[in-house]
């Protein structure tokens, strides 16, 4: 006689084997596995200023970020996982030039020889909403991770983002650690503003924002960010592309940030700006104005991490309290004269209206960058970078600077 229950038992095995195998098909047909390898230099003379440790930084190092980021299984809430491997090798560096923030430097003042990082992230989608836990890499306007040096800036937390409202974005989230661009281990964040006292560690980093496009050409962002105990911020912008004509546009954005403080911080900051941007067949010039007030300059996290204002440029962030600055840039892509591959950046960024150690001040920075992607042979897709800064001001310690960063991507699948 026919055992019922073990027939049954063995078609939902079979159906369950079956199911996992498209559910496991879904996560690994949807998965990448690429490696970054970048090569960066950079040499930051101080120009004999008085009151520097040494006159130079220098450093140069081989960095490997190996990342897999898995589709997501079948069903109503589907599961997948990120992983992130980082490794940075020292390849000149010393005591006497180190500190230019590319390579980790040991407690006793010497350069790693090598240092590196493992992260992994669950995520789970409902819909088009998609809940990420552990490792990431954010570049909200609250918190920008940091990715200009050899290895980027990481946080531990947890965010979800949600597209299931047409033209509406909702981000949320909490970050519990930040793991600086040189370093192989989290640690509380902290504050950095410009004048401000009373800050502390924290493990808390609570933020929430949406994006919604009003039109098809305007689009408007509202965030809420807090570091506990530190500061709160309020931040809102607006983006705005109007054709003027046949291949020129005006690209408009206002950004405000409102920052007050918490805790027995000081903070106390409103910074306002603005960029108008004309692009024309490969050439882009801008100009852009940024006015704070308050008792401290704009607070952010400290360590690295990038502020989102428009004048934070690759070496100083004009973010003092009470400074003004102004910038005038241009970009240029060859690729409109028959050189595909080259581009041109140059910007210069001045500001003005503060003071250090009570002395009226003013500073500007100029930069330059040369970028070329190989476009074919043996080395194709490999782009090459210079950077060149030149930093001037007054009470300050003035600087140039030159980066050569190399870099290539091998996709696996």
């Amino acid at each position: 006689m026919l055992d019922h229950s073990k027939t049954l038992s063995i078609a939902l095995a079979v159906v369950g084997t079956i199911v996992a195998q498209q559910a496991v098909a879904e996560f690994n047909d949807d998965s990448h596995l690429t490696l970054e390898a970048r090569n960066f230099y950079i040499n930051r003379d101080f120009r004999d200023n008085p009151g520097t440790a040494h006159h130079k930084a220098e450093e140069w190092g081989q960095g490997f970020m190996l990342r897999y980021n898995s589709g997501f299984t079948e069903g109503t809430v589907g599961f997948g996982v990120d992983a992130l491997g980082l490794l940075g090798l020292k390849l000149d560096s010393g005591r006497g030039t180190s500190g230019a923030g590319a390579l980790q430097v040991q407690r006793d003042g010497d350069v790693s020889d090598d240092f590196g990082f493992v992260g992994a992230t669950a995520k789970a989608k409902m819909a088009s909403s998609v809940l990420t836990v552990g490792t990431h890499a954010p570049t909200l306007p609250v918190a920008f991770r940091n990715d200009t040096r050899l290895l980027p800036q990481t946080f531990q937390g947890a965010q979800i983002v949600s597209n299931d409202i047409e033209k509406l974005t909702l981000t949320g989230g909490q970050f519990r650690a930040t793991r600086l661009r040189n370093s192989t281990d989290y640690e509380d964040m902290t504050l950095f503003a410009d004048g401000s006292r009373g800050g502390v560690a924290s493990d808390r980093f609570n933020y929430a924002g949406a994006t919604y496009a009003l039109l098809p050409n305007l689009t408007t962002t509202y965030f809420f960010a807090e570091l506990q105990d530190n500061y709160n911020q309020h931040y809102g912008n607006l983006i705005h592309t109007l054709p003027l004509a046949e291949g020129l546009n005006l690209k408009s954005e206002v950004r405000y940030f409102q920052s007050e403080n918490e805790g027995r911080t000081n903070v106390d900051n409103r910074n306002l700006g603005a960029m108008f941007t004309l692009f024309y067949k490969g050439h882009a010039l801008g100009t852009s104005y940024q006015n704070q007030s308050g008792d401290t300059g704009m607070p952010f996290i400290g360590g690295g991490t990038d502020p989102w204002a428009f004048n934070t440029v690759t070496y100083h962030h004009f973010l003092r309290a009470r400074e003004d600055s102004w910038q005038v840039r241009y970009d240029f892509d060859f690729v409109v004269v028959g050189v595909p591959g080259l581009s041109l950046m140059t910007r210069y960024v001045s500001g003005d209206n503060f003071e250090i150690a009570g002395f009226n001040a003013k500073e500007w920075e100029r930069d330059v960058d040369i970028g070329y992607v190989v476009q074919s042979g043996p080395l194709k897709n490999v782009s090459l970078r210079l950077r060149n800064v030149a930093y001037r001001g007054s009470h300050t310690t003035d600087i140039d600077e030159n980066r050569l960063i190399v870099g290539y991507t091998f996709k696996f699948w």
